[in-house]
Order: C-alpha cells, then sequence, then structure tokens
C-alpha cells in the first residue's frame, strides 16, 4: 500500500476544489483543513483508493465526501455516481445532510436509505434520479433486491465507519453490495480501528490504496487535552448514588451515559429522573419513531441526559455534547476510544467519565496503554463535596440574578425588612430560601469506599484450604446462600473477594463461612444482606454467576 504525503499548500483553496466546493465551504465557516483532510483529498481528487483509520470527530466525513463531489459530472443520467455506506440511520443522515450542504451549489441529488422509513418515500426519489445514495448496508441491499437501485454507474463507493457495520453483522450484505458495482469503481475505507477482518476487505475490494492513519488531533504542548479523562472505583451496589453525585457535581450540559444492557438502561433512566435529571432511555428495543424522538428532544436541550447501549448510540452526532459517561468499563478498549470520540470536538472541552468497579481496574489499565493517555482516578464526590456543589449553584443563580434581572420592585420588601433587620441577616435568610427552593442540602448516606483488591488465605500445612464454619447466625447477622460449592472449585478467599469487592464491605464484614460440595452459606451483617444479594447475583465466580438468597432454614 502507497503512503500518501501532507499538502503543502495551506487552506481549501490549495487543495484544488472546484469553485463551488470553496464556496459552499466558505459560507459554512469551514477556513483551514483538518489533518485527515488534507492527507485524504488530494489522493481522492487523483481517483486512488484510500484506506484511513480515523477516529470520530477528525473531519473525515468532508475528507471523502468534498472529492466525491468534485469528481461528479453535473446533469449525468443514469443511476446514482457515489454510494456511501454507513452503520447506522442516525449516520446516513448525517452524511446526507453534510453532502447536501457541501454541494448545494452543484445541484447535488442526495439520498439516505434506512430501515423505519417508510420506503415509498425512498422509491420516489429513487424514480426521479439521484447522485448520491447515503445508506444502511440492510436497506441498500433491500433495494438492489426489488431492482430499484441500479449500482451499473456507481463511480465511487465509501465504507464509513467499516468496523462498526462489521461488528453489527453486515459482513455478507457490504460484499453483496460491492459485486453489484463496477470493477473500475474508487473505493474508500474509513475504519476508527483497523482488525484482520477490515483488512481482508481492503485486500479483496481496494487497489493499491493510499493508507492514512490519523487519531484525534492532538493538543500543542503544554495545553490540556481537550477531553479530560477520568474513573471512580466504586463497588457495583454503589453505583447509581456514585453516578448521581458524579453528575451533580459535573453538571453537565448533555451527556450520553452508556450502559450494557436494555435492563440497565431502564434501571438508570429511572435512578437519574428520580434524582431530579431528564434523562431519556435509548435501546434496540425501542421503535425508530421513539429513537427519532428521543434524539430530538436531546438536541433541543429539553433532555439533558441520554442513557443508551452501544448499538443504540452508534452513530449518533450531538454537536452540544459535553460528558460521555461509561457506567461500566468497555470490554474492549477500542469501544472505549469509539465513546469519548464524541466530545471534545471543534475546541470545545469535554469529559469522558468512567465507574469502574474494583475487579475492573485491569480493564483501565488496557485503555491506557491503547490511548497512550492517563486516566486520572478521582474519589466519588462525598456527602460535603455534594453541599458545597450546592451551595455554588446557588450562588452562581443568585449572581446570574444581581447581573440581569429586574429587582428594583422588590426593593420594597428590602426597605421593610431593614428597619428590623440589618441587610446582612436580610440576604442570609433570602440566600436560604433561593437554596432550599433549589433543592436544599443532601441528605444521603457516604459512599464507602472499596477494596480493590483482597489477600489471599494461606493454605493449611496439610495442603488444604481452610475453610471457616458456621455457627447460628447471631442477632444483627444474616446468613446468606450462595449456589456454588466445592464441585466449581470454591474457596473461602474467592467468597471475600466477591463480597468485598462487589459491595463495599470490608473483609473484617463478613463472618462465618460453610462451604459444602454444592452450595456455601456466608453470614454480613443483616443490615448489608440485601444489597450483598443484589451485588453478588450479578457478578461471576469461579466463572458462574451464582444463586444468592436468604438462608431458608438452619441446618
Amino acid at each position: 500500500m502507497s503512503e500518501h504525503l501532507f499538502a503543502d499548500a495551506t487552506g481549501f483553496a490549495g487543495l484544488a476544489l472546484r469553485p463551488e466546493l470553496l464556496k459552499a465551504l466558505t459560507s459554512l465557516g469551514y477556513e483551514e483543513p483538518t489533518p485527515i483532510q488534507r492527507e485524504a483529498i488530494p489522493p481522492l481528487l487523483e481517483g486512488n483508493d484510500l484506506l484511513g483509520q480515523a477516529a470520530t470527530g477528525t473531519g473525515k466525513t468532508a475528507a471523502f465526501a468534498l472529492p466525491l463531489l468534485h469528481r461528479l459530472e453535473p446533469d449525468a443520467k443514469g443511476g446514482p455516481a457515489a454510494l456511501v455506506l454507513v452503520p447506522t440511520r442516525e449516520l446516513a443522515e448525517q452524511v446526507s445532510q453534510a453532502v447536501h450542504r457541501y454541494g448545494r451549489d452543484l445541484g447535488v441529488r442526495v439520498l439516505p436509505v434506512y430501515g423505519g422509513q417508510p420506503i415509498g418515500r425512498q422509491l420516489q426519489a429513487l424514480q426521479r434520479g439521484v447522485d448520491v445514495v447515503v445508506g444502511t448496508p440492510g436497506r441498500v441491499l433491500d433495494h438492489i433486491s426489488r431492482g430499484t437501485l441500479d449500482l451499473s454507474d456507481v463511480r465511487t463507493v465509501v465504507l464509513d465507519e467499516a468496523d462498526e457495520m462489521l461488528d453489527m453483522g453486515f459482513a455478507e450484505d457490504i460484499e453483496a453490495i460491492l459485486a453489484e458495482t463496477p470493477q473500475t469503481r474508487q473505493t474508500v475505507l474509513f475504519s476508527a480501528t483497523m482488525p484482520p477482518r477490515i483488512d481482508g476487505i481492503a485486500r479483496r475490494h481496494l487497489k493499491d490504496p493510499v493508507r492514512i492513519q490519523m487519531g484525534r488531533e492532538a493538543s500543542a504542548p503544554g495545553e490540556i487535552p481537550l477531553v479530560r479523562q477520568s474513573a471512580y472505583i466504586v463497588a457495583r451496589a454503589h453505583k447509581p448514588a456514585a453516578l448521581g453525585r458524579v453528575l451533580d457535581v459535573e453538571a453537565p450540559t448533555a451527556a450520553i451515559i452508556f450502559c450494557r444492557t436494555r435492563e440497565e438502561v431502564d434501571q438508570v433512566t429511572e435512578t437519574l429522573n428520580g434524582r431530579g435529571y431528564r434523562a431519556e432511555a435509548l435501546h434496540g428495543g425501542m421503535s425508530q419513531d421513539q429513537r427519532d424522538r428521543v434524539m430530538g428532544r436531546l438536541r433541543a436541550g429539553s433532555t439533558e441526559l441520554l442513557v443508551a447501549t452501544d448499538v443504540a448510540a452508534r452513530g449518533l452526532d450531538v454537536e452540544q455534547l459535553t460528558h460521555v459517561v461509561n457506567y461500566n468499563v468497555p470490554s474492549a478498549p477500542e469501544a472505549y476510544v469509539h465513546r469519548i470520540g464524541r466530545v471534545g470536538r471543534a475546541g470545545r472541552e469535554g469529559a469522558a467519565i468512567t465507574l469502574a468497579e474494583p475487579r475492573e481496574s485491569r480493564m483501565l489499565k488496557a485503555i491506557e496503554r491503547l490511548t497512550r493517555q492517563r486516566i486520572t482516578l478521582e474519589k466519588v464526590p462525598t456527602v460535603t463535596d455534594l453541599r458545597a456543589r450546592r451551595l455554588e449553584l446557588t450562588r452562581a443563580a443568585l449572581e446570574s440574578s444581581l447581573q440581569t434581572d429586574d429587582l428594583e420592585r422588590f426593593r420594597v420588601v428590602i426597605e421593610s425588612l431593614t428597619s428590623e433587620f440589618d441587610i446582612e441577616t436580610v440576604a442570609l435568610a433570602a440566600v436560604k430560601l433561593a437554596h432550599e427552593a433549589a433543592g436544599g442540602d443532601v441528605d444521603e448516606q457516604e459512599i464507602p469506599t472499596p477494596r480493590e483488591t483482597v489477600r489471599e488465605r494461606p493454605e493449611g500445612r496439610d495442603g488444604k484450604r481452610p475453610e471457616r464454619r458456621s455457627g447460628p447466625a447471631g442477632a444483627g447477622v444474616a446468613r446468606l446462600f450462595i449456589g456454588l460449592g466445592r464441585r466449581a472449585g470454591l474457596r473461602p478467599q474467592d467468597l471475600v473477594g466477591a463480597i468485598a469487592g462487589e459491595s463495599g464491605l470490608s473483609a473484617r464484614d463478613i463472618g462465618a463461612i460453610q462451604i459444602t460440595d454444592r452450595f456455601s452459606l456466608v453470614e454480613v451483617p443483616e443490615s448489608a444482606a440485601e444489597m450483598v444479594i443484589d451485588a453478588v447475583s450479578q457478578t461471576t465466580i469461579r466463572g458462574r454467576k451464582p444463586t444468592v438468597r436468604r438462608e431458608r432454614y438452619s441446618r
């Protein structure tokens, strides 16, 4: 694969684009190409195939859209001249809108095609004729099979976010679509990561491609990175409360909170709404109309938090996004890179926050190695921190009112009160009322700091691991049944580690342990029993997910 050097000329004018494109870019306020645009546009204008590795937010849409539009023939007859394949409906809409904006002075006809939209509208547009089709693989293949989309005149095919399309199971669809396009086409492939499957597609379908690799634009020496990355180590049972506190302190304008499952999305959304936030769920169980309404409310500012699974959030691009929160550490470091790429764009600051359970600390290290950036470990905000934050919000609200509001009509109240009280006491009473109206002081329990590691107990002299035997549970102590025993290879330290690591209890809070062949009994403080049941039942011990409940009878 050949390499391409940086273009020397500065500005878009130095890239030899059509005057109509330069005019559109000027009207949109684009002054200087991003690094990936400087690297990609010249070889694409020359007709080369291109394989690009680029994170979200680097400007890759314009990098392939501008050359694609430059090479279009005005008033060409026949089928579309360009096809852009993307993983999601949201990305299809975004790319389609971008191509339309750049090519408006060329009279370019652009059509997004995707599932969840009435196909009749798409059929009518295809019959009238289009120049560029931007679509998801499934719907594009559907049109091909119906005979309503003819790709025999396509000159350029773009595979955008190719790794995402493969992760979503579109590999066979992509192969079938490419088989319908001319062998003489120009092929452009962009992907945030380059797993072997992407390399395989490149070898089969790209001809001596120019290869470029771009990360997010680096900060200048001495500058703070635009994306502030931090993590909080917190036991699973305390994660809902920890999330609420972190959001209280961060006060995001708009944030996406990533969860692993639909059930977790619904639970977290309910928790946040109960805390007074305007949170919306977004997952694969929702219809396209529901998804559209949720995104509309987020972009309009009537929703401030979006709680989503990775699959549901693919392709989303929210301009005003200030925070990305990982409710769990992503299982693959590449997924972390995808997520944080949504903030810190166009010179704006952003924050990427991760809630990590004690056993996930190693995964944070793997992410740091991949990104070559440090993730700062923070302490979960205390009750004192929250009270200070709420007082600061009250102060800020009063300062804003002093600067912008018409306060004169309240002077009569002040004058009547200051005849009996001094002005400072009156001000304090007013601040107290404003503070209480905004929610007042925090009335919550402190969140314990979990133990990150639990030392294993030594083996006995006979080589067997000791077992802590149980007597009757005393007052204030609950005995829990855990459906794993010796046959699963269970050891006392496994139980201590799981309970301490997941619930936040210390090892000394855990009482007697009895392990039999098929199950185990563990004593914990009665006050923490339900929390331990909930936390441990959601984790794995010795590779298995155990049944956890209160013991039903005494032994």
